[in-house]
């Protein structure tokens, strides 16, 4: 019989017909599904870097900003001063006087960069182009070609004088007054033989007062003896130094206990 036939006979006969039993179609097969086995880890929410926080009436200062501009500055100038030889011959001396020892000669036309002067410009130190030696020239031997006044003065300790290396410094240095003039004195260096310079052997240097103005003066003696004048009025006070001449240089300079 077949299935709409039955379904149709069973209806009629109701629940006469207990075990009348539709066919029903089979249920699907299982699917299975593959389950992970790790546990899925809750989601982490990332949020951004707290800002400090600020009381209400607070408001952010903006961070100062300094800013450094450099200023280049011009390159001083200055115009060297050269002098040329207006005679014959002259000598170049370790310092600024007839009385320093000779350290080269130049003949007329030589010329000289002036690299200073003496306190009332009457002798300026001088050097060779090119050259490292230093020597000075008396002022009025040299056509300069400009003002030497405007030279800067070099104090006696920067004279460079060449030092001795045999000899100490001078004994008995004595001076006594009798008014204006002042008498220096001092022992004779005894030089070995050949060592004399065949120059002037004392160098003396002075701050006398005159006119009421304390002035550098070299001076040089061949003696063991001199006197100078030595005014009252500076503001100042007088002094000096003594020192001996050598072939190889000067000895230590000697300290004037000034009367």
């Amino acid at each position: 019989m077949k299935p709409a036939h039955l379904i149709i006979t069973c209806l009629l006969l109701g629940g006469a017909m207990q075990s009348c039993h539709l066919p029903t179609q089979p249920p699907p097969p299982a699917t299975l599904q593959a389950t992970s086995l790790v546990t899925p880890q809750p989601a982490t929410a990332t949020r951004p870097p707290a800002s400090p926080s600020l009381p209400p009436s607070a408001t952010p200062i903006p961070s100062a900003t300094v800013t450094i501009t450099a200023t280049a500055l011009p390159s001083p100038t200055y115009a060297l001063l050269r002098g040329t030889v207006n005679v014959d011959k002259v000598s170049c001396r370790y310092g600024p006087g007839a009385m320093y020892l000779y350290l080269y000669g130049m003949v007329k036309g030589a010329t000289q960069d002036i690299l200073g002067r003496n306190d009332n410009g009457t002798w300026l130190l001088t050097q060779s182009h090119g050259d490292v030696l230093t020597c000075w020239v008396k002022t009025d031997l040299l056509s300069i070609n400009g003002d030497p006044q405007t030279a800067p003065i070099v104090p006696p300790d920067e004279y460079n004088l060449p030092k001795s290396p045999f000899y100490g410094p001078l004994t008995n240095v004595h001076a006594s007054r009798t008014g204006n003039q002042v008498t220096i004195s001092w022992s004779a260096l005894i030089l070995r033989a050949g060592d004399d310079s065949l120059q002037t052997p004392y160098v003396l240097q002075l701050w006398l007062c005159q006119d009421g103005q304390l002035t550098l003066t070299s001076l040089g003696s061949y003696e063991t003896i001199i006197n100078v004048t030595d005014q009252p009025g500076c503001p100042a006070a007088s002094h000096g130094r003594i020192t001996a001449a050598e072939k190889h240089g000067y000895t230590k300079f000697v300290e004037i206990p000034w009367p």
